[in-house]
Order: structure tokens, then C-alpha cells, then sequence
């Protein structure tokens, strides 16, 4: 017979705790990590890109869808003539160094080079929307973010960690789900993602070295001046085949805005953010236009959009909670910033931070 415990208070016992603690604690570290105002800041920012893209490519996929008209060429050049008016036409009233001139002098090739890259990424991703839907051209386009992580490696000299890696083949296998909801009809295009991550890594270097003002300004002269010599060649026929009225005026005109806006917006978000960032970011464009088309092109939903969404911003989320590092040489004069790396540097500065050290950023 056991003997009988002595009386007294029940010292408890130390509580261990099980699998759904413990996973649940991760998850809450996760959280803390992943969730951070910094990133949430950086997914608002990238979907007001992702509107601007979404009204482009409404626009441009309702003039060749309902009224036969394919004019990449001429929608581009309004958008580059607004630019000329109020950034370069800015820069010819600066003083210094910064007139443009000045600029002019000193880079004008370098600049004439941006402006073809540009003018042709974007002849070539407006004219695809006569051979494919809006959905699969805007995932084509996405195929360009591998090229332009490979070029700020060697330009911008950004140097990636494993996570990012992950996170970007996150993005496009979400990109493949998309791809497999939405059939391919006809020919498609990509070829203008390539050009578009060759503008997007000469816009980052240059807001962030230099001033936002000078990029669109020089986007604006050699846009204007290069769009407008092919406007000239390739689409006179098509310009005067148009049979003009309000709604197409109108169409035109909500193009030319929404590209204004995102050429104005980029590169504030760029400057604190990076150009990789961006273009995952704005992947997202492809949901609001595939709610667009239900109604105007008689798009059918898929459970595989909310899917491709929803893998796409956990890609997007996980590449923003690792920043990268630079490895600048040692003769180069842009900031060195390796203790915090390029990508997202505006976001992922301390407040407690020295103004003048964020400026020279």
C-alpha cells in the first residue's frame, strides 16, 4: 500500500509546450518579420503602379478589341510629348549642371540609347495586344524580371541572396498558374520585356545617382524625337484608316494619362525601392485587368487567378524581408551601402538615420 502524499499547496508544473505552440510561435516570428510597415508601404506603392499598368492595357486592348485600332506607336508618342511638356521643358529653365544643355553635352548618346530602349519596349508590348489577351501579354511581359536582376548585378552591382532567388521562382511559378488559367490565342510577343528591364535598371541608376527629373526629362526629348520618326514610317496608313469620334479620342487620351502617371509615379517608387522590386510588385496588375476583362471581353474566371495572386505576393513579400548588398568597386562614386543593401534601401532606413546620409542615398 503506497503511502499517502503529505498534505500542502500543489506546486505547478513547468508547461511544455506542444507542436501547435511551437508552431504557432514561428508563425508569429514569421509574421513579425514578413509583415513589417516597411513592406506593406511597399506593396501599397506597388499597386498604384499596377493600376496605371491596368488602365494602359485596357485601353490599348479596347482600341484593337472593339474598334480595330493598332497604333502603339502613336498611343506612345502622346504619352512621350506630355513628358517633353513639363519635364523637359523643365530642365531647359534649371541652372548648372542640371540645365539641359548641360546634360545634353555631357551624355546625350547615353541618353539616345534609354530613349530607344523605351520607345521599343513599349511599340512592342502595346502592338502584341492585337494577337493575344490582356492577361497573357502582361504575364509575358513579367518574363523580363530574371533579365533585369541579371543586369543589376552587373550595372548596379546589387548582389542577391538564396531568398531572393526562391522568392523570385515563387513569383513565377505563380506567373506559370496564371499562364495555365488563361489559354494563349494566336501569336504573342515578349521580346518588349526584355527592353523594358534594360529602361527599368538605366531608371533606377539614374534617380537614384542623379534625379528623377533628368531621366523622364531625357525620356521625354528622345522619346518624342524617336516615336516620332517611327510614327511617320511604320503607322501613317494606320492613323489615316482611323475613323475618329469620342470614344476613341476618349481611349486615347485615358492611355496616354494612365502611362504619364506611371512614368511620373516609377520612379518615386524606385528611388525607395529598386527596379526588381517594382516589377514584382506590379505583377498584381494582372488581377485588376483580368476583372476588367469579365466585364468587357468576356473573360472567364478561374479559381486559378486568386491562386497565381496569392502565390505571387507571398514571392513578393519574401523577397522584400532580405535586403540585398552591394559590392561597388572600389574607384566608383556611387554611395556605398553595403551594411543595407540597394534593394528597398528607402523603405528599410532607420528613422533615427541621418537626413544627409538618406539624401546622398
Amino acid at each position: 500500500m503506497e503511502a499517502a502524499s503529505p498534505a500542502g499547496p500543489r506546486v505547478p508544473q513547468p508547461y511544455a509546450p506542444g507542436a501547435a505552440g511551437a508552431l504557432g510561435s514561428l508563425l508569429r516570428g514569421l509574421k513579425g518579420q514578413l509583415f513589417t510597415w516597411n513592406i506593406l508601404k511597399t506593396i501599397a506603392l506597388g499597386q498604384m503602379l499596377s493600376l496605371c499598368i491596368c488602365g494602359t492595357a485596357i485601353t490599348s486592348q479596347f482600341l484593337a478589341e472593339k474598334y480595330k485600332v493598332n497604333t502603339p506607336m502613336l498611343q506612345s508618342f502622346i504619352n512621350y510629348c506630355l513628358l517633353f511638356l513639363f519635364y523637359t521643358v523643365t530642365l531647359a529653365f534649371q541652372s548648372g549642371s542640371d540645365n539641359l544643355v548641360s546634360i545634353l553635352k555631357r551624355k546625350w548618346w547615353k541618353y539616345v540609347l534609354l530613349g530607344l530602349a523605351d520607345v521599343e519596349a513599349n511599340y512592342l508590348i502595346v502592338r502584341a495586344y492585337q494577337y493575344t489577351t490582356l492577361t497573357s501579354v502582361q504575364l509575358l511581359d513579367c518574363f523580363g524580371i530574371p533579365v533585369l536582376m541579371a543586369l543589376s548585378w552587373f550595372i548596379l552591382y546589387a548582389r542577391y541572396r538564396a531568398t531572393h532567388f526562391i522568392a523570385v521562382a515563387v513569383c513565377l511559378l505563380g506567373v506559370g498558374t496564371m499562364v495555365g488559367a488563361d489559354i494563349l490565342a494566336g501569336r504573342e510577343d515578349n521580346s518588349g520585356a526584355s527592353l523594358y528591364a534594360v529602361s527599368n535598371v538605366c531608371e533606377e541608376y539614374i534617380v537614384k545617382k542623379l534625379s528623377r527629373q533628368e531621366f523622364l526629362g531625357m525620356v521625354g526629348l528622345f522619346g518624342t524625337v524617336i516615336s516620332g520618326i517611327q510614327l511617320l514610317i511604320v503607322e501613317y496608313k494606320d492613323i489615316a484608316g482611323i475613323r475618329w469620334d469620342w470614344k476613341i479620342a476618349l481611349l486615347f487620351v485615358a492611355f496616354a494619362l494612365s502611362m504619364f502617371c506611371l512614368y511620373s509615379f516609377m520612379p518615386l517608387v524606385i528611388k525607395v525601392t529598386s527596379a526588381t522590386s517594382v516589377n514584382l510588385g506590379i505583377l498584381t496588375a494582372d488581377l485588376y485587368s483580368l476583372f476588367f476583362g469579365l466585364f468587357l471581353f468576356g473573360y472567364k474566371f478561374s479559381g486559378l487567378y486568386i491562386l497565381s495572386f496569392t502565390v505571387i505576393m507571398v514571392g513578393f513579400v519574401l523577397y522584400c524581408s532580405v535586403p540585398t548588398r552591394t559590392a561597388e568597386p572600389a574607384d566608383s562614386d556611387v554611395p556605398p551601402v553595403t551594411s543595407i543593401g540597394i534593394d528597398n534601401l528607402g523603405l528599410k532606413l532607420e528613422e533615427n538615420l541621418p537626413e544627409t546620409y538618406s539624401a546622398a542615398l
